[in-house]
């Protein structure tokens, strides 16, 4: 029999999908992880307190920086919410324009995570591939709102400003370019015997786990539950297009990585649907009042983002700055599954788990 003694390890402050603030400190014995902390607070913005002291346009800025890599769905959780409150009627052609970039927004989220998780776990090409086609939608979202990544871009009844001229064409054009790219990805990685080694059976769980730690997105929908808020509660435009939720069967890291993949080109479906049905002509911005108050109440909205559901719960008391507002953060939420992943597993998954998770630092420190 070996003698082996407890080791305390600090991994971070860091993560794989940002290389940031996230801290998770582990008990080993040997080889084996006997107990996991998830360490959080190293970028506390105090989002939900200072927005009590904005109006409502003046929030949107800082939901961007929630989700670094998903700012568009941020903006639009808390636009959705406001507008329900309010019963306001946003423009179709706004709506489209929310809807694409949404989407667009998806696919660059998940191009961030499929290359750096590939990264972490010891693939070098896809990183470069993935961070090379996430760059044209990057430049789409530049040319549409000025930013490349806080886009401050929807306003409560539609959106900042219309679209510039060709814009449109430029996202049709992207659509069967980013089809070839994935099935590249797909020959490159999903099929590679060293990469299934890494990553198939780990990080399982089932339904019942799932939905008692309150997961959502792919980390719910790899254990075969079909919820998907798009679908389940249709919002935006979503009704009016064809599109199919992957779903797993098994709950581990490659069901969660397949999903992924498969999303990616249903957003590319959606895409091409809002594309060819967008307005020629139209308003992007609804009759809002000059000064938004919403009327005394409260009100909860969620959305689908690239992690799971984000929602918005907003208590008003007929002000022009929310009473309380409180975000329910997909990232926050996963997060609390990871010590019951870890425990049992070797320090080589450590970091296969953790990726596979997809936890973005600024939602979950926010």
């Amino acid at each position: 029999m070996i003698r082996t003694e407890e080791l305390l390890l600090n991994v971070g402050p860091q993560h794989p999908s940002t290389h940031g603030v996230f801290r998770i400190i582990v008990k080993l014995d040997g080889e084996i992880i006997t107990d996991a902390i998830p360490v959080m607070g190293y970028l506390h913005r105090g989002t939900e307190k200072l927005a009590e002291s904005l109006n409502y346009t003046q929030i949107i800025p800082y939901t961007d920086r929630m989700d670094y890599v998903s700012a568009m769905t941020n903006n639009y959780v808390l636009v959705h919410a406001v507008e329900k409150m309010m019963e306001i009627e946003v423009p179709e052609r706004a709506e489209f324009l929310r809807l694409i970039v949404m989407e667009l927004q998806r696919v660059a989220s998940h191009l961030v995570w499929w290359g750096t998780y590939l990264l972490d776990i010891g693939a070098m090409s896809p990183f470069l591939y993935a961070f090379r086609d996430r760059e044209i939608i990057v430049d789409l979202f530049n040319e549409l709102c000025g930013a490349r990544l806080t886009y401050n871009y929807m306003r409560v009844g539609g959106v900042k400003w219309d679209a510039p001229s060709g814009w449109l064409e430029k996202v049709r054009d992207f659509i069967p370019y980013m089809r070839k790219r994935l099935d590249e990805y797909d020959r490159l990685v999903s099929g590679n015997e060293i990469f299934l080694a890494r990553i198939k059976g780990i990080g399982q769980y089932d339904q019942e786990t799932a939905i008692a730690y309150g997961l959502s997105g792919a980390n719910l929908r790899s254990t075969g539950v079909d919820w998907d808020l798009r679908k389940a509660e249709p919002y935006s435009l979503y009704p009016r297009f064809e599109f199919d939720v992957p779903l797993g069967t098994r709950g581990d890291c490659y069901d969660r990585y397949l999903i992924r993949i498969q999303e990616m080109k249903e957003s590319l479906r959606i895409l091409e649907q809002a594309v060819e049905q967008f307005p020629s002509t139209g308003e992007t911005m609804g009759k809002v009042p000059r000064a938004i108050r919403p009327p005394e109440g409260e009100i909860y909205a969620r959305i689908e983002s690239p992690r799971g559901e984000i929602g918005c719960y907003i208590v008003s008391r007929g002000k022009a700055e929310p009473y309380r507002l409180k975000f329910r953060r997909p990232s926050f939420v996963n997060l609390q599954i990871l010590p019951k992943l870890l425990i049992g597993e070797t320090m080589t998954n450590l970091i296969t788990i953790l990726g596979g998770v997809d936890i973005v630092v600024g939602e979950v420190d926010c």
